[in-house]
């Protein structure tokens, strides 16, 4: 169990028979009464939102998640199939479970299967992903003297913003946190 007092951004809790992670984490001191918590949570199979007031001191069961490597097999239309790397499972997740993680995912990229009591739910990606350029303008030296920047497509489908020096057929490290260019590899 975890009280109100220890909640923090990410943990997961069990909640009405649901399991939902902490996206945000407020303490508020009414003028009378007993101190109330605001979170808003996220619920990790639907990913739907929701904000919940708690009166301080409540307790909600901690939910333990189980992370694995794995490897990104193929995808087959909108199933994404995985192979677990410690017992060789494969797993199928769909686009809409994956969200914007669809965007960084290539051939053999190794990342965490994340499960619960056996059921998958999804996969979380390293925090820098390589990925060559397919497609964006030439750049020409002297065009600015600021940091101005131009669109690129990588090989996965994904935009992101690069610097002009950046052409066709370059290896770029992509942060998956915020999709921004990090540097040429």
């Amino acid at each position: 169990m975890i009280s109100t007092g220890e909640l923090k951004k990410g943990v997961v809790i069990e909640l009405e028979g649901e399991l939902w992670q902490i996206l945000e984490y407020h303490h508020i001191k009414v003028g009378r009464g007993s101190a109330q918590v605001r979170i808003k949570f996220r619920n990790v199979r639907k990913q739907s939102i929701v904000e919940k007031t708690f009166q301080a001191g409540e307790k909600f069961p901690r939910a333990t998640l189980e992370r694995r490597p794995a490897q990104f097999l193929f995808s087959d239309g909108n199933d994404y199939t995985f192979m677990d790397t410690s017992n060789y499972d494969q797993f199928v997740i769909t686009g809409e479970q994956l969200g914007e993680a669809k965007d960084y995912i290539k051939d053999n990229l190794i990342l965490e299967r994340i499960s619960y009591e056996e059921e998958t739910l999804g996969v979380e990606l390293p925090i820098n992903i390589d990925l060559v350029v397919t497609e964006t303008d030439p750049g020409f030296a002297g065009d600015t003297a600021t940091g101005a920047r131009k669109a690129a497509t990588l090989e996965t489908g994904l935009v992101v913003q690069v610097p002009l020096f950046v052409s066709v057929g370059d290896l770029i490290r992509v942060d998956t946190r915020t999709g921004e260019y990090q540097t040429r590899v």
